[in-house]
């Protein structure tokens, strides 16, 4: 898979959807061993990919020369 293939995948919704289940996992797994350093880093940083997929912002478009806005990355990629 392609940068821009990729980038395509992570604004559409489908990709929107995915961040956001995927951050309420970690939330959760986390929370489940929050006795634990490991636990307590995993809750903070499963945030991450929740607040993106919420705020429809792409974290890693701009590594993938791509920009951060969803809406800019859609338009960029072309799929706007």
């Amino acid at each position: 898979m392609t940068a821009p293939s990729f980038v395509r995948f992570m604004v559409s919704p489908s990709g929107r959807a995915l961040r956001v289940v995927a951050g309420l996992g970690l939330f959760t797994w986390g929370l489940s061993r929050r006795e634990t350093p490991g636990g307590k880093a995993t809750a903070a940083l499963s945030l991450v990919p929740l607040a993106a997929g919420s705020f429809d912002v792409c974290v890693l478009g701009p590594l993938l020369g791509a920009p951060l806005d969803g809406d800019a990355a859609r338009a960029a990629v072309g799929t706007a």
